[in-house]
Parts: C-alpha cells; structure tokens; sequence
C-alpha cells in the first residue's frame, strides 16, 4: 500500500527508549486477518491521545510503513 488506511486491533502498546528518545512498539492485528499479528514502532507523536491495548484503531500508511494511530470510533 503506497498510502492509505486499514482498521486494526490494537493489542499491546508497549513503551520503549532507545538512547533516550521514547517510541512505542504497536502490536495489531488487522480486523480481516485477526491471526497475523504485526509490530509497528511509531514515535509519540503518532499516537493519539487515549489509545490503549484493546481497542479498536485506523492505522494511516505510507509506503507499508505506520504513520499514525488513530482511535477508532464506536
């Protein structure tokens, strides 16, 4: 996918610092494949406000790779 967006489950939001620069490891599963879990590492500011493991998120790509994660609505 060159860009665009596809609806996941957000699993685990795992926090990590690398040489002191915070980044968080996303582990999803998109909601037509829930049996292939993927990791994506996305700086802070990617993350919105109030995302949390167990819900469900719109993932933006650009060229395959995690730009964005967005909560998605009920």
């Amino acid at each position: 996918m060159l860009k665009g967006s596809r609806t996941a489950t957000l699993h685990r939001l795992q926090p990590i610092s690398i040489h002191g620069q915070l980044s968080y490891d996303a582990h999803y599963a998109f909601v037509d494949d829930p049996d292939q879990p993927h990791v994506a590492r996305v700086g802070p500011e990617a993350v919105e406000n109030g995302v949390e493991a167990g819900d469900r998120v719109r993932l933006d790509f650009v060229v395959g790779v995690v730009t964005h994660i967005h909560r998605q609505a009920d």
